[in-house]
């Protein structure tokens, strides 16, 4: 069966899927300590986004070794959901939080359920809109112009899948079917993926340079101890590795507006 093929089930492909689950994995527990502010869940939120996101990797792993193609990009879309989901809530809640406005209620509904989320389409323009994080929007979305943006793309692609716009998509869901350009469809999905977590990983650490830091200066706090001098800004060594292996190599100029953005020691 094709999909068995050696090429087939050790690309490239299932060990950044691999890398990036257990980046957000410890991304989740690194961060939880921080409290969000303005709801009323005394918890860290992006925490459990980060986990949520941990999950759909994994199944898009589990999926694609049994040849699912098809099914992997509806969950990559869940995945670009989820990514903005994230940067939108906490941008929102950083435009509205106050000593006047203790409680956002729009996000504070949504985590009780009260209310729905804006579309992706919205989310995405506030994102875009933001002055916060102009400079990375300027690099991650072509000159802040989404319609133009590769990303743009990558949401028709997923949207292609998870409708069937065309026959050719239903096709991938059935392992036993001969595609021949079923490693070509793997190289894509690759980098669609790369660029989706490239899209998160480089708006939040502009904006939440926090998440970076490694927890040395905690732990010194925990245990009675005093910190080593700016440990506060050391570097997890994860986040670092990932910052190695994936922007430096890729995008470079996103990497260098986070550095001119923080005083996060990252090399």
């Amino acid at each position: 069966m094709q999909v068995k093929a050696k090429d087939y089930q050790e690309h490239p492909l299932f060990n950044d899927l691999a890398t990036y689950s257990k980046f957000y994995d410890h991304l989740a527990d690194l961060n939880m300590h921080w409290v969000t502010q303005g709801v009323k869940n005394i918890l860290n939120i992006d925490t459990y986004v980060f986990n949520s996101i941990q999950g759909t990797l994994e199944s898009i792993f589990d999926i694609l070794k049994k040849g699912r193609i098809n099914d992997a990009y509806t969950l990559l879309r869940k995945y670009y959901d989820s990514a903005i989901i994230n940067l939108y809530s906490k941008l929102y809640l950083d435009d509205h939080f106050g000593f006047d406005n203790y409680i956002v209620e729009k996000i504070n509904n949504w985590i009780e359920g009260k209310e729905t989320i804006p579309g992706f389409e919205k989310m995405s323009k506030y994102i875009i809109n933001s002055k916060k994080v102009a400079e990375i929007t300027e690099l991650i979305y072509n000159g802040g112009d989404f319609k133009k943006s590769s990303l743009e793309s990558i949401r028709q692609r997923c949207n292609e899948h998870t409708h069937y716009l065309y026959y050719h998509t239903l096709l991938l869901n059935n392992s036993e079917v001969y595609i021949e350009e079923r490693i070509d469809l793997l190289n894509k999905f690759r980098a669609d993926l790369r660029e989706i977590f490239i899209l998160h990983i480089g708006y939040l650490f502009f904006f939440s340079d926090n998440y970076m830091m490694s927890s040395d200066y905690i732990d010194s706090l925990d245990m009675g101890e005093k910190p080593e001098r700016d440990s506060e800004y050391w570097v997890a060594p994860f986040v670092q590795d990932i910052f190695d292996g994936v922007l430096k190599k890729f995008r470079p100029d996103i990497v260098e507006a986070i550095k001119g953005n923080t005083q996060m020691q990252l090399s």
